[in-house]
């Protein structure tokens, strides 16, 4: 019907129609999505933390790292090995500057001798830099040079107002240790030139000097004085004017008066011994004109007291004054110093064993010139120079050759460690991850244990609650007043440092954080809607703990049990400082413990460490606070 009220016939057709979706949230679609299961969508929420994900991942690593790098490297972590010790970290060739296994050593006594810094081998040192100037030191060094002799009398307590005092018996004496012969006829004359200076600390003192023969007998050769005047003394003509014409096993004496309540000092030039007789090599070597070589002349062996025959023995106190010493800076390839070609001493087991194994040959009748290399792969010497033989037999005792060190060590070529190595020699990186290995394992498993333990202990005092929750408090709460450190002592004073006792002192009242967390959440949670109603419903207690309470709390109680393992590990290293720490096993506390005396001369044993434990550590707490969100239900299908 129109406007106008006129009829009119039409005939609808099902094409005249098309569908239009004026709202695009309403649908007659069916639904393509499935519902999903807690453990993915738990997952899913875990891998949208990034922060933890990346968390996971190093922690599988260092995880992956600790199980294979101690059975796949055959690097020394058991046999301490005194060539390879303190080696640099070293992953490039050396010279490229970084991470080389080359150190910078600054003030080290250069000896000027050899032109090497003093003690270290010079086909290890590189970029030598030595002070233009000496350094002036009080005091002998091995290679120092020049210099003077200071004489000390330390004596404080002379008092020279006393008449009643003998005086004699506060002197000080420097004398031959051996003795010679003087004779009149051989003109011996003894020159002695002083320095005008005072040693630091004491004043000038009077000096007399005097021969001893047979035993007793003394021939003065001048009085005292404190004059700083050179003294020439013939003694040939004093013993003409005494009447003597041979002094046998004489010893020239000089003595130093002590100072009045100070000590006193006399500072040595030169002496000088010339002479006509027999005896003139014998007074040549007693003649000095550097100070710190006097200074230094010692024992041939000091257990059975045998001097060298220049030595002056000395009542009081000998020192060198003014020595020139000269300083270097350099860098120091650790590895060619342990590993590279050597002069070595090899002994005739040794020699043997080499023979012995096919390397080479030698026949110590005909001397160096036999010696020929069957081996070179494997036979460590390149050349024998010189050998020693029993003066008495006449037998091989061993023989001085040039040789690679690394294969004397056992090594193919010349190794290389990612993190140096330690005081023992052992590979601190194959040392650090075998610790770190047993450290996880004794983590995990306390962890397990705790977990579990304080799960179910956790949840019967917080369902139940009341007396029972009453009974199971105090019992917690006794045990914990027992100071940690006491318990894990005890068990190990009695049980030993072994893996098994650290796991039990650990597990002993490890599991209380747990049971705290647990109980909680127990009391968070059971008095909610769904639990009752579930009650009401007739569900178990079982199903009301397991199916109901505990998943909600699960969250922040596997974060805490998560975080117990490496609280676990600082627990064991804690103790290891206390050289308490395992004594059958290597762990990340004993590794840490044994180089904390090197961190200020050689930091990378415990930065490399450290830095693993501290990659560990973050790892945890991110892999933790990740399982904590993942394991919320109320978070259950929602954007994070």
């Amino acid at each position: 019907m129109d406007n106008k009220d006129l009829n009119f016939d039409f005939e609808i057709k099902k094409e005249d129609f098309a569908f239009v979706q004026q709202d695009k949230k309403i649908s007659d679609k069916k639904l393509d999505t499935k519902p999903t299961t807690f453990a993915k969508d738990a997952f899913k929420r875990f891998c949208k933390n990034k922060s933890s994900v990346a968390g996971a991942i190093i922690l599988g690593i260092l995880i992956l790292l600790a199980l294979f790098v101690p059975w796949i490297s055959s690097s020394n972590i058991t046999r301490t090995s005194l060539d390879e010790r303190f080696l640099a970290p070293k992953l490039f060739s050396s010279g490229t500057g970084f991470w080389d296994g080359t150190v910078t050593k600054k003030n080290i006594v250069y000896d000027v001798e050899s032109e090497t810094p003093a003690d270290y081998i010079k086909e290890a040192v590189s970029n030598l830099v030595v002070d233009k100037e000496p350094t002036i030191v009080n005091s002998a060094s091995k290679y120092g040079k020049g210099g003077y002799l200071a004489f000390l009398n330390e004596n404080l307590y002379c008092d020279y107002s006393n008449p009643k005092l003998d005086y004699n018996l506060f002197t000080k004496d420097l004398y031959f240790y051996y003795g010679t012969t003087f004779k009149s006829t051989d003109n011996s004359i003894m020159t002695i030139k002083f320095l005008e200076d005072i040693y630091p600390d004491t004043v000038a003192a009077e000096l007399s000097g005097y021969v001893l023969y047979d035993e007793d007998k003394k021939l003065q050769l001048f009085d005292w004085t404190s004059s700083k005047n050179d003294i020439t003394v013939n003694i040939s003509e004093l013993m003409l004017n005494a009447g003597l014409t041979e002094l046998a096993d004489a010893k020239v004496y000089l003595s130093l008066k002590a100072g009045n309540n100070s000590a006193s000092s006399v500072i040595f030039d030169s002496i000088k011994f010339t002479t006509d007789g027999e005896n003139k090599e014998f007074l040549e070597n007693m003649s000095f004109a550097d100070g710190n070589e006097m200074a230094l002349r010692y024992y041939k062996d000091e257990d059975k007291k045998i001097f060298t025959d220049n030595y002056w023995q000395s009542t009081g106190q000998k020192n060198a004054y003014k020595v020139k010493v000269y300083y270097c800076s350099f860098k120091y390839d650790t590895y060619e110093a342990a590993y590279g070609y050597q002069d070595v001493t090899v002994s005739k087991s040794t020699l043997q064993s080499y023979i012995d194994n096919g390397w080479c040959t030698y026949d110590y009748t005909v001397g160096p010139s036999s010696f020929k290399i069957l081996d070179e792969k494997n036979c460590p010497i390149s050349e024998v120079y010189e050998q020693k033989l029993n003066t008495k037999t006449g037998k091989l005792l061993e023989v001085y050759t040039h040789q690679y060190k690394y294969r004397a060590l056992g090594y193919d070529s010349m190794p290389k460690f990612l993190f140096g190595t330690d005081a023992q020699g052992y590979d601190v990186f194959k040392y650090a991850f075998a610790g770190l290995r047993t450290s996880l394992v004794l983590g995990i498993c306390t962890a397990a244990f705790c977990f579990i333990f304080g799960l179910v202990w956790g949840a019967i005092s917080g369902y139940f609650g009341g007396n029972v929750d009453l009974v199971m408090e105090r019992f917690c709460e006794i045990l914990s007043g027992v100071p940690w450190i006491v318990i894990m002592t005890l068990f190990i004073l009695h049980l030993g440092s072994n893996f098994v006792t650290f796991f039990l002192a650990l597990c002993l009242t490890g599991w209380m954080g747990t049971a705290g967390r647990t109980r909680t959440q127990f009391y968070r949670f059971k008095g909610r809607e769904y639990v009752l109603a579930s009650r009401t419903l007739g569900a178990s207690d079982m199903r009301l703990i397991f199916k109901h309470i505990l998943p909600n709390g699960m969250g922040t109680i596997i974060t805490g049990a998560v975080l117990m393992i490496p609280s676990v590990i600082f627990s064991e290293s804690t103790l290891a400082y206390l050289r308490l720490g395992l004594t059958d096993l290597a762990s990340f506390g004993v590794l840490l413990a044994n180089n904390q005396q090197y961190i200020s001369i050689y930091p990378n044993l415990i930065v490399f460490p450290a830095v693993i434990m501290s990659l560990m550590m973050i790892s945890f707490n991110l892999f933790g606070n990740g399982l904590r969100d993942a394991f919320n239900p109320s978070l259950k299908g929602g954007e994070m």
